[in-house]
């Protein structure tokens, strides 16, 4: 560790000079040059690669630092991870009484009536893997409403008092593409699935855009720590690009955004109308979509009913014909559509619906992000019609403990499998979907290459066929994810003329043991030649 100080203390001059970084082990993920063990830099672009500049203003000799493409985080949501940093964070939380005292204690720091925000429980990972009620929370906060996200994103738990300020009883209908969950008398038990939970997040004051700005930065910092260079942002609002566009006016964005527009509402008409934007730290060219909601609260849209409730075969939440309206229009006007779809008949209504709209292969590059349960033979047609699968290996870990109970052994097959994937010829693009898992890239790659948690569990890895290799997870998050952008030409590998992104990392994680990744830490970023993130010497 101490000579990776002694490289970031070194590096002071490196943010505006013309700067060469030698004797390093560099992993270039170009086929040309694998491998490298210099970089020269000038101003935001790679100037020369496996040659020690021997004229740069600044020289840093890294004593054999490992360095990698900056990471590119392919699905994130910046401005909820912003959030998230600010309210409860309830993922390490072991039951409802947990989260209940977290509650109580956030309640007597808060006037009478305000919000109480969370996110990130978990039911599956407490005893007896139950929903929770609003019982549950009444007495930990009788007089503030609550409202906490599940930590996919897609149910909500609230307490009495936010059921009563949103009018939600028994006399509520469920939504399309929504569900309350109810006691055995039809009354809500507190917990809201999908387009069910903005029957109350309605009521919840709206964020301001100085808000919104302060958590899009503080969100941006935070991935910056953790070596990422670009996120794609799957969702954004007029409210996110605007704050965006203010924070690279101020040179406060330590980021490369790729931002999709979320939904078919005005934002998308408006873009329809003026076409694609791009930027070096800005582009909005694609549309985020939701067929279905998650696994985890049986949302997800299976073709059968779930194993663990066969009453039940999750929610669609928009239908073919509406993706494919969309994809139409994306096709007309340059865009892309990245459609979220995690159970196998979600997944097969949005392949049918993009089938329609790009008729073979194809360069639009349409994307499903997640496609978590697949059935097999659905898997030849992301190739066959050049659709990008846009996964997040940390989901596979996350919810392999409960994951066959809730399809069974044959969809299971195709679930996370992103060997089959690869080998149908189909591009594999990761990502973390941070808030719901967390940020660190590093974790990605070692659930991409384990299928383990950070325990080791289980022995020899889950579905271990379907691991990565430590070239192909590193691929992943970066030069594919990078194509999953149109971005390929200008990042995801380190060659001459690209830009200047990259990653100095505390170990080697193309070599060391896949417990000490976990620990690897990214020491500095680098972001288009500049120094977005070092950890003080």
């Amino acid at each position: 560790m101490l000579h990776i100080l002694a490289l970031i203390a070194g590096a002071a001059g490196a943010q505006s000079a013309d700067w060469v970084i030698y004797n390093a082990r560099i992993y270039t993920m170009s086929a040309a040059q694998p491998t490298a063990s210099a970089l020269t830099i000038k101003g935001s672009r790679i100037a020369a690669i496996g040659d020690a500049c021997t004229a740069c203003d600044v020289r840093i000799d890294a004593r054999g630092a490992t360095i990698v493409p900056g990471f590119i985080d392919a699905h994130g949501h910046i401005a909820n991870l912003g959030e998230s940093l600010e309210s409860l964070d309830l993922r390490h939380a072991s039951s409802a009484a947990d989260v209940a005292r977290a509650v109580s204690a956030a309640a007597a720091k808060q006037p009478r009536g305000e919000w109480i925000r969370g996110r990130g429980w978990d039911q599956t990972r407490w005893p007896g893997a139950q929903f929770p009620t609003a019982e549950d929370l009444n007495s930990a906060a009788p007089h503030h409403p609550v409202f906490l996200t599940r930590v996919d994103g897609h149910a909500a738990w609230v307490n009495s008092n936010a059921l009563e300020i949103a009018d939600v009883n028994a006399a509520t209908k469920d939504p399309n593409g929504g569900r309350i969950l109810r006691d055995a008398k039809g009354r809500p038990t507190g917990v809201l699935v999908d387009r069910a939970a903005a029957l109350v997040s309605r009521k919840i004051p709206p964020p301001t855009d100085e808000q919104i700005a302060r958590r899009i930065e503080r969100a941006a910092r935070h991935c910056a720590a953790l070596g990422l260079t670009s996120v794609h942002d799957a969702g954004v609002t007029a409210q996110h690009i605007a704050a965006f566009r203010q924070l690279i006016a101020e040179d406060k964005l330590p980021l490369r955004v790729y931002a999709m527009i979320g939904g078919a509402g005005g934002l998308w008409r408006e873009f329809l109308a003026r076409g694609p934007e791009t930027g070096e730290f800005l582009t909005i060219r694609s549309i985020k979509l939701m067929a279905d909601g998650a696994l985890g609260s049986r949302g997800a849209a299976m073709k059968e009913p779930y194993s663990d409730e066969p009453a039940n075969r999750g929610l669609l939440i928009l239908t073919r014909a509406e993706i494919e309206r969309v994809a139409r229009q994306a096709v007309e006007r340059g865009f892309q559509v990245n459609t979220h779809a995690i159970g196998d008949r979600a997944n097969r209504e949005v392949l049918n619906a993009y089938a329609a709209a790009l008729a073979g292969a194809n360069g639009r590059r349409f994307r499903i992000e997640h496609a978590q349960i697949v059935s097999l033979d659905d898997i030849a047609l992301f190739h066959k019609y050049s659709i990008v699968a846009s996964m997040q290996a940390t989901h596979a870990t996350s919810d392999m403990r409960w994951a066959g109970e809730r399809v069974g052994p044959d969809r299971i097959l195709g679930a996370y499998a992103w060997q089959r994937m690869r080998r149908a010829g189909v591009v594999l693009a990761n990502g973390s979907d941070f808030p719901v898992e967390d940020a660190n890239p590093l974790w990605g790659f070692h659930a991409s290459i384990t299928r383990q948690d950070h325990s080791g569990a289980p022995a020899g890895g889950w579905m271990p066929e379907q691991r990565l290799t430590r070239e192909q997870a590193l691929k992943s998050f970066t030069l594919d994810a990078a194509l999953a952008a149109f971005e390929e030409k200008e990042k995801g590998s380190l060659e001459k003329g690209k830009l200047a992104d990259f990653v100095v990392l505390s170990d080697d994680i193309m070599e060391i043991a896949p417990a000490r990744i976990l620990k690897t830490r990214a020491m500095m970023t680098v972001l288009g030649g500049r120094i977005v993130h070092r950890v003080s010497p």
